[in-house]
């Protein structure tokens, strides 16, 4: 490790690359909430965050698990499709809340145009919240709905070992991947219905 009385020793979730405090700088000072958005490859965990003098304090929070769990999803929980509905369903939990403004944290993790990141904003801009963005960084609707993976299941096809290997989840539970579009809109729906009840019921 390098030493020496000019050297400065990082912090430690910066040696851990798991905190750009520049950017957690810039981001704070805006003073609105924080839309954290972070992914594995199973899952996708949104949280909208508040900092605090004491600590962090979480406002809204949603796992794509979730969709399995309260909404019926039936497909990866890790793919541009459930990014944005759990995009969606924080944005919804935090605007119940009285929450409506915010401003994306990407955290260190570098991202391109189309990705699940920017599908995690869509769904959250969709849900009315206002969060400064470029139009153009949006995954296109057939990727929303993933359109995409059922055009690679087409392709993949033609070499039935291949397929099976890739898509045994599937065919085990009985989910075709052509139904994935259909299925998208349909836990769309069932997630804003779930929404609307929960505030006319307050």
């Amino acid at each position: 490790m390098k030493g020496g009385p000019r050297y400065n020793l990082p912090f430690r979730r910066r040696r851990e690359r798991r905190t750009d405090y520049k950017s957690r700088r810039a981001l704070v000072s805006s003073r609105l909430p924080r839309l954290v958005v972070r992914g594995t490859n199973k899952h996708m965990t949104v949280q909208l965050i508040e900092a605090h003098p004491t600590g962090d304090k979480i406002l809204a929070s949603a796992n794509s698990v979730e969709l399995v769990k309260k909404y019926g999803w039936r497909f990866h929980c890790g793919n541009v499709p459930s990014a944005y509905l759990t995009g969606l369903l924080v944005g919804l939990k935090a605007k119940g809340r009285g929450f409506s403004k915010a401003v994306l944290d990407m955290g260190l993790r570098k991202t391109s145009s189309g990705s699940r990141t920017f599908a995690t904003l869509k769904g959250a801009v969709d849900s009315g919240m206002d969060i400064s963005h470029d139009e153009k960084i949006f995954p296109d609707e057939t990727r929303l709905h993933g359109e995409h993976i059922v055009n690679y299941a087409k392709v993949l096809a033609k070499d039935h070992e291949a397929y099976a290997k890739r898509f045994s989840t599937y065919i085990a539970a009985g989910v075709k991947i052509e139904e994935l579009p259909k299925h998208f809109e349909e836990t769309k729906s069932r997630i804003l219905q779930a929404t609307v009840s929960v505030v006319k019921s307050n």
